[in-house]
């Protein structure tokens, strides 16, 4: 998979990037992430990329033609499944809608920034719009490396334990189950008996039922 990322701040997006299994991703060859300085795509003296919206209103707006000049070099190199703005009143970022981003190929990110951007590239150019919760942040540069997070720890061969995100929370809309490791028993706080049983039919079904009560008690929206 390829993502490519158009942004005005791209150090921010350094760390997220580079560390953990985002970074196990990409040192396989299974997730190309490209980070693009949307100020380099600007014709005016130095650089700008924001102005003063119409109708007067406090705020900058991201102009029109570096965004443009942006998108469209870069789709003159690579066919996108999606080009997605990160944006507050996007729809809101799920486990159901990473599993299926997880699938695509190629991934166009815009991150918002100011205002927000110029609607004519919203109206022309994006075909998904996503939130990642009902909160404003600086920018879209946290809400991408969230995005990409999510994506990337799905693709096939990222994770040591294929499985692994199959049991995540949200998946078949239900919470993970509670997890223990060593030791077995400290401060008189013990291991469920259950979980060090060896009976891994038993120990499925219990954790089935502990994701269903604790989906019940945390989150009974998602049943």
């Amino acid at each position: 998979m390829r993502i490519d990322i158009i942004t005005v701040l791209p150090e921010l997006l350094e760390s997220p990037l580079s560390h953990s299994i985002m970074k196990r991703a990409q040192a396989k060859g299974l997730l190309e992430v490209h980070v693009h300085p949307l100020r380099q795509y600007s014709n005016l003296k130095h650089n700008q990329v924001d102005d003063y919206q119409f109708g007067g209103g406090a705020g900058m707006v991201m102009m029109l033609e570096p965004i443009v000049n942006a998108i469209e070099s870069l789709q003159a190199k690579v066919q996108y499944d999606e080009v997605i703005y990160l944006t507050p009143d996007g729809e809101t970022l799920n486990q159901k809608m990473a599993n299926q981003l997880s699938l695509k190929g190629n991934l166009l990110l815009l991150c918002g920034h100011y205002k927000g951007i110029d609607q004519r590239i919203r109206d022309h150019f994006i075909t998904k719009e996503i939130s990642i919760g009902d909160y404003v942040l600086s920018g879209g540069e946290l809400g991408a490396a969230v995005l990409v997070d999510a994506i990337g720890r799905l693709l096939p061969g990222v994770l040591n334990n294929e499985t692994s995100a199959l049991t995540d929370s949200f998946q078949d809309n239900l919470l993970a189950p509670p997890v223990y490791t060593r030791p077995e028993e400290f401060r008189g706080w013990k291991v469920p008996e259950i979980l060090l049983s060896g009976d891994h039919k038993k120990i499925d079904e219990w954790r089935h039922q502990e994701s269903v009560e604790r989906t019940k008690q945390r989150r009974p929206d998602l049943l």
